[in-house]
């Protein structure tokens, strides 16, 4: 039975919504061409190109070098205690470091957001394992926390509870958010929140889920380059993102094969 609620979001039809459902997909894929592809030695740079030749392969398009966002490369880049929004550089990657690669792609007119964070020439252990592990986990709490129609502090309230449990630093000041035909849309989904409170969310909707967390605080700071935001006490950081579609029951999620 069709649940009749009213949406924050535009009203997508099932050819919008087949079109980020083939968009996810072929974000997830380049994704999965990207783990494999990043290793000791390659410079930022080397991997934005690399990125911007499999967009352009998937006949997608490159949403953060359009004029909605005109950032200096396709996909943010960010090392160690650079948590979100960095852009391509010079930087050679060096054994260790933990990169957070974060794409937007526009196909047939809809936008998919998705991110995942990886060390660089090792398997993760220690801190670092305990940093990814309990971030990306955080992301599936909030995205099982959806049963159909939901209100964001419930999703916040689940992502919340799996970074408190892991000891981490919830980062606050950054949110998820609605996404379809813009690539920000109503309603924002904070990385915390209470049950029960918030936007409530409708089959149909669609929206990025991004938890943000730190081995340290959770202050945040914007570099000079004006598009860096890092960890203010110079901790590592990791950034796990999926966008999903609300369901009668639960979700969808559009960015992963």
């Amino acid at each position: 039975m069709q649940v009749k609620l009213g949406s924050v979001q535009p009203k997508k039809t099932p050819e919008q919504i087949e079109a980020m459902r083939s968009g996810g997909k072929i974000l997830a894929t380049i994704f999965e061409g990207l783990r494999r592809h990043v290793a000791v030695g390659m410079s930022e740079i080397e991997a934005d190109s690399w990125v911007e030749t499999q967009i352009r392969k998937h006949g997608a398009i490159a949403t953060y070098k359009t004029q909605e966002v005109n950032f200096p490369g396709v996909i943010c880049i960010s090392v160690n205690d650079e948590i979100v929004h960095s852009f391509p550089t010079s930087y050679i990657f060096e054994k260790g470091d933990v990169v957070k690669f974060d794409l937007v792609i526009t196909y047939k007119e809809m936008k998919v957001d998705s991110a995942f964070t990886m060390v660089v020439g090792e398997v993760p252990t220690g801190i670092k394992k305990h940093l990814l592990n309990y971030t990306e986990r955080s992301l599936y709490a909030g995205i099982d926390s959806i049963k159909g129609p939901t209100r964001t502090g419930d999703i916040g309230a689940a992502v919340e509870a799996v970074l408190n449990e892991g000891k981490l630093g919830v980062i606050r000041d950054l949110v998820g958010h609605g996404i379809g035909q813009k690539m920000q849309q109503s309603p924002e989904i904070p990385n915390y929140g209470k049950k029960g409170s918030g936007t409530l969310l409708v089959p149909g909707d669609t929206i990025a889920i991004e938890p943000m967390a730190t081995l340290g605080g959770e202050s945040i700071k914007t570099e000079d380059d004006g598009w860096t935001i890092s960890s203010r006490d110079g901790s590592l950081s990791a950034h796990f993102e999926h966008t999903v579609l609300i369901t009668e029951n639960g979700t969808e999620i559009l960015t992963k094969l």
